[in-house]
């Protein structure tokens, strides 16, 4: 692990309440896809061209907005419980920086003040909730804020259990953080057991991708994808990106990682869409290996949390900046100049 990715992990240890740290830390099961998903980015070796001009290296990039660092801020929930300022100084700091942020429907901060935060493109994170006006409403909010493309999250019917007993939320959340963007949606009498009518919808099918498109306008990207049967179906059914992820190890323990499972399903997709990944990413190594895979843009969870429990928004500000400088400084070794040539590098396993 990067050191300064590493000081970041330790200082939120210490920082964070116990609860909170144990939520954002913890796996499904005995926790082995959380244990796994860091090493098998190492299983990948490179093979670099010589004798390029790599004087200057170029991170741009064009997916559902502009962005000058491939190294995005996977959707997490509640960030109050990790900063003051919660889901703003996240979103303010990827922003900053020119990289992709995704608004969690979990958020603590409000959708509207999330999004000027950002001043620039970002993504909406979507849960499929039992009662449907509730994730209407905040699609249409996201909508009408400026989000640039909505992530459809897909395996997370119900959550998955986990090694410590869970509610599905840390202790100590209220419900008037928890629900600051989902209350808005809800009827009185809904409001009185607010959690039977928000939790995850476990029968939803393909249909969403389309239903989501016809009411937002904005292209879907599917997140939790870990089979190329399933990324082929989900693009035939209307799907604009797909995104390989095992939830941070948190749903289902064994599942195989997405260093793993990203070539086969790059190949499946062939070039109809484009193919993002999280899990495990940890030093710009990792970022080089999931692109060299044929990703467009890496995002990362954890990290971007522990930043910002250590030094709110200029944390997160330094831990991207510095995967982007990492990024640069191997991609220079390995001969390439910008992201469209990182296949080129040869990845070899």
């Amino acid at each position: 692990m990067h050191p300064m990715i590493e000081a970041f992990r330790e200082t939120a240890a210490h920082r964070l309440d116990p609860p909170f740290w144990q939520y954002v830390q913890r796996g499904c099961g005995m926790g082995i896809s959380v244990a796994e998903a860091e090493s098998s980015w190492a299983a990948y070796r490179l093979r670099p061209r010589t004798l390029r001009d790599v004087s200057t290296v170029d991170l741009g990039l064009d997916l559902f907005g502009t962005w000058s660092n491939p190294v995005g801020v996977a959707p997490t929930a509640f960030h109050k419980l990790t900063h003051a300022e919660g889901e703003i100084a996240t979103a303010g700091a990827a922003g900053a920086v020119g990289s992709p942020f995704v608004l969690s429907s979990r958020s603590t901060c409000r959708i509207e003040d999330v999004g000027a935060a950002v001043r620039g493109p970002w993504w909406f994170q979507v849960y499929m909730t039992l009662t449907r006006e509730v994730t209407e409403g905040m699609v249409r909010r996201a909508v009408a804020t400026g989000a640039t493309a909505l992530v459809l999250t897909v395996d997370t019917p119900y959550v998955g259990h986990r090694n410590i007993p869970d509610s599905g939320r840390p202790m100590e959340m209220t419900d008037e953080l928890a629900l600051v963007n989902m209350g808005d949606h809800l009827t009185p009498q809904q409001a009185r057991a607010p959690w039977s009518h928000i939790d995850q919808d476990p029968a939803i099918g393909v249909e969403t991708i389309e239903w989501l498109k016809q009411i937002s306008g904005l292209p879907v990207v599917v997140k939790g994808v870990l089979r190329e049967d399933d990324a082929r179906l989900f693009v035939d059914h209307g799907a604009d990106a797909v995104w390989v992820s095992a939830h941070g190890g948190r749903q289902l323990d064994r599942a195989v990682t997405p260093a793993s499972v990203l070539p086969e399903i790059v190949e499946a997709v062939g070039d109809s869409v484009p193919v993002v990944v999280d899990g495990g990413v940890r030093d710009g190594f990792d970022i080089l290996t999931a692109l060299g895979l044929g990703a467009s843009a890496v995002f990362v969870g954890r990290p971007a949390l522990w930043a910002l429990a250590s030094q709110g928004r200029p944390g997160v500000e330094s831990l991207l900046l510095e995967y982007a400088a990492e990024l640069k400084h191997v991609m220079g070794l390995a001969g390439v100049t910008d992201l469209q040539q990182i296949r080129d590098a040869c990845l070899v396993r």
